[in-house]
């Protein structure tokens, strides 16, 4: 084979890598952001009373269960 079929063999799989390897990499991110939200109750709560606001279990839940749902949309 020609030095340019290698070389344009060489670009295709690099180019299929990197798309691969975005998409792989996004997958992981968004599996490991549902196992490890970045937010938990007790981090919801503490900025809940910085703000002035006093956090009952009921809102603690409806806003826990906004960022939950919010995660699963995509």
């Amino acid at each position: 084979m020609s030095t340019g079929i290698w070389v344009l063999i060489v670009i295709i799989a690099a180019v299929l890598g990197f798309v691969g390897g975005f998409f792989a990499a996004r997958k992981y991110m968004e599996d490991y952001l549902k196992k490890n939200p970045p937010i938990n109750e007790q981090m919801m709560r503490t900025m809940m009373i910085q703000m002035g606001q006093k956090p009952s279990e009921k809102k603690l839940h409806q806003m826990m269960n906004a960022m939950k749902n919010n995660y699963g949309k995509k």
